[in-house]
């Protein structure tokens, strides 16, 4: 392992337990079987459903996504308001693979994620026709690279998820952002979407609005095990808070852009949850007048929030190189698992 890498230290035994109610075996059987079913039919259907238009592409993503999501007995609660089209760069804290789908139901989206994804066995393919961008965490050499892919896919049009904290959390403790995949937002004048992901309980031993763990993929966890104690966990909701965009220009560099939105992300996670609070209650983005929004899908509430930043701000001018775009520090013991 290079000592570049971000690490967590997170574990499976300290953050991954469910202490909520738990499904029964067959039905956790049963919920692993639709999702399995899911992906094999995005796998036989993705050629074609890249030919469509944008419209109807995007409103199939996000009616699989939130179908696969759904299947593994977790509820969405979307917070905010996506805003207009167009390319813009989307980050958003990582707590578990579950991220990537929960994302494309609210945004559909191309993912930056790690090489390795690309090699697992169907969910690598379906990842490659999704129009994943691949990047190899262990070869810094390739970083500018990566970049300038990230740049070109922008400026195409293109919204592209990246998760920069560059390593699975299990949502009680976050981590920095790395500020590589913020230059390419410079590069390419377009605006960041920050948004924050929590897993929580909706009821059970635990208070309501209590995090959850089972969700959590961090450590040396395996998939499967990570699959199975989802299958069993119920009660689980995850919430998707769509934060205010920041405007291209707003910030001259890759680290003032960065910091601004890891302050957003994490200032939300920092917010306390009360217990008697209910499910599909929304706190509105403070200092903006609350606006109502429409479901984005069927099944899936989308609560009030602030409207989203303009992207009036001029650009500013890109760094002349990308050869120092590296934010480093050593690794821990612990484990860097992470799905992208």
């Amino acid at each position: 392992m290079n000592a570049w890498l971000p690490t967590a230290p997170c574990t499976p035994e300290a953050c991954a337990g469910h202490e909520g109610p738990a499904a029964s075996v067959p039905h956790a059987v049963l919920r692993l079987a639709g999702a399995v079913a899911l992906v094999l039919l995005a796998v036989l259907t993705a050629a074609p459903v890249r030919l469509l238009p944008d419209r109807p592409r995007h409103a199939l993503v996000r009616s699989w996504s939130a179908a696969l999501v759904a299947s593994l007995g977790i509820r969405i609660t979307v917070h905010g308001n996506p805003g207009a089209g167009g390319g813009r760069l989307i980050v958003a804290n990582h707590i578990s693979w579950l991220d990537i789908p929960l994302v494309a139901a609210v945004l559909p989206c191309r993912m930056l994620a790690k090489s390795e994804i690309g090699a697992w066995p169907v969910l690598g393919r379906l990842a490659a026709l999704a129009g994943t961008l691949f990047i190899e965490r262990d070869r810094i050499r390739t970083l500018p690279d990566t970049v300038a892919t990230l740049t070109r896919a922008l400026l195409a049009g293109d919204r592209v998820t990246v998760f920069p904290e560059g390593s699975t959390w299990c949502g009680r403790a976050q981590g920095p952002f790395r500020r590589a995949a913020f230059q390419s937002a410079l590069d390419a004048g377009v605006p960041v979407q920050p948004i924050r992901l929590a897993y929580r309980l909706s009821g059970g031993a635990e208070p309501a609005g209590s995090l959850a763990g089972a969700p959590a993929f961090v450590g040396d966890d395996p998939l499967t095990a990570s699959l199975w104690r989802i299958a069993r966990a119920r009660g689980v909701r995850a919430e998707v808070w769509l934060l205010p965009r920041i405007p291209p220009g707003r910030h001259e560099d890759r680290r003032d852009l960065a910091a601004a939105a890891q302050e957003a992300v994490h200032a939300r996670a920092a917010r306390p949850v009360p217990a008697a609070r209910p499910v599909h209650t929304a706190e509105p983005v403070r200092g903006a007048r609350p606006v109502r929004t429409a479901p984005l899908l069927p099944g899936i509430p989308t609560q009030a929030a602030g409207p989203c930043a303009t992207d009036r701000d001029s650009a500013k001018r890109p760094a002349a190189s990308v050869h120092h775009w590296v934010n480093s520090s050593p690794a821990d013991a612990s484990s860097s698992r992470t799905p992208s």
